[in-house]
């Protein structure tokens, strides 16, 4: 079976649409400069090393190494590019589970810092109200899906996914607020909005060809509002993959290290490895998943495939996140117990 000079997206000789080819040939390029990146700033430790340097400054060669990694991938023969297609779904993988992971770092740093601990004086006025809000927008929100993505009875699937969505947001809730497990109402109330926005999100993915899939009027009136939101898709994605670039401290098994003024900010190898799989990601999203099937001009991350990993995203995120809480509510138990049990030592 003979191997053709592209990879067609939406079909032969139609330039309108966007080619899976160069989409993943520009990925491996951002790829292989990243992970050049991370070879060379390994076991950075120090702000006086020469290798901080070169992470932090060098511009104008890191540009010239940047050009010559993307030029590289032209190079290659299709059969390579192909199997880094398949190679890239997996890494794209990896991404959205080191994006949860930093997710739920984040909801633990607002949680320890804006609701009070149990016998503390900590008003924590601000932190119920964060709570009140977030859990109004999550049930607002799952509102606004029905309305918007069950437009009539026949959409059994759309009506699971939502209904489903809201069990976990309740559910969430209450495990959060058991009195074993005593999280309070942020962190499930972020979270919530959080598997919310998922929902939708791959609710938004589905082929605009289904009959459940609703448009608001704004969006019939030309190809601008697309552009402007694929713009925005684009912005929101770079802000997503930086913010998990630099949160190392989310990846590190050992987060009671101190930090010195001399040491690095954050650890080099991680935030390159995460940009390294965040060019797959990019990747994965302007091919909407697919190797082969075509997308819309202007389109991203649109399609069955891109539907289920969100959908597959919001169901893991909302499972490690009740599984935190019951570990964490076993743990303080355990310790309790080792703690009564230890021999008391009399001291004469």
């Amino acid at each position: 079976m003979s191997v053709s000079s592209d990879i067609p997206v939406c079909g032969a000789g139609d330039s309108k649409c966007f080619h899976s080819g160069g989409v993943l040939r520009v990925s491996l390029g951002c790829f292989i400069f990243f992970w050049l990146m991370f070879a060379t700033t390994f076991g950075t430790r120090k702000l006086d090393e020469v290798r901080n340097s070169w992470h932090s400054g060098c511009w104008a060669l890191k540009f010239l190494v940047y050009v010559g990694s993307i030029a590289i991938p032209f190079i290659i023969p299709n059969i390579f590019i192909q199997l880094y297609g398949e190679i890239a779904r997996m890494g794209a993988g990896i991404f959205l589970i080191l994006q949860l992971i930093s997710m739920l770092h984040l909801i633990s740093w607002c949680n320890n810092r804006w609701m009070p601990h149990p016998g503390s004086n900590q008003c924590g006025l601000f932190g119920l109200l964060l709570s009140t809000v977030s859990f109004i927008a999550s049930f607002a929100g799952i509102a606004v899906l029905y309305a918007l993505y069950v437009p009539k009875s026949s959409c059994v699937f759309n009506i699971f996914t939502i209904i489903f969505t809201a069990i976990l947001v309740k559910i969430m809730m209450a495990v959060s607020l058991h009195s074993k497990v005593n999280e309070g109402l942020l962190s499930s109330g972020i979270m919530g909005s959080y598997v919310v926005f998922l929902c939708w999100s791959a609710l938004h993915s589905q082929p605009q060809t289904e009959k459940c899939h609703s448009e608001m009027k704004i969006w019939k009136d030309g190809n601008w509002a697309t552009i402007v939101s694929f713009i925005i898709a684009i912005c929101s994605i770079a802000m997503a993959t930086f913010s998990t670039g630099i949160d190392t401290r989310s990846f590190q098994f050992r987060n009671d290290e101190v930090q010195l003024e001399e040491d690095v900010p954050y650890s080099y190898e991680i935030f390159h490895i995460v940009f390294a799989m965040g060019a797959m990601y990019f990747a994965m999203l302007f091919i909407s998943w697919e190797l082969h099937h075509p997308t819309r001009e202007w389109s991203i991350d649109v399609g069955w495939a891109s539907t289920w990993v969100k959908f597959m995203n919001e169901w893991l995120a909302a499972s490690i996140y009740i599984w935190r809480l019951i570990a964490r509510a076993i743990s303080r138990k355990t310790s309790a117990n080792d703690e009564e049990s230890a021999p008391h030592i009399l001291v004469a």
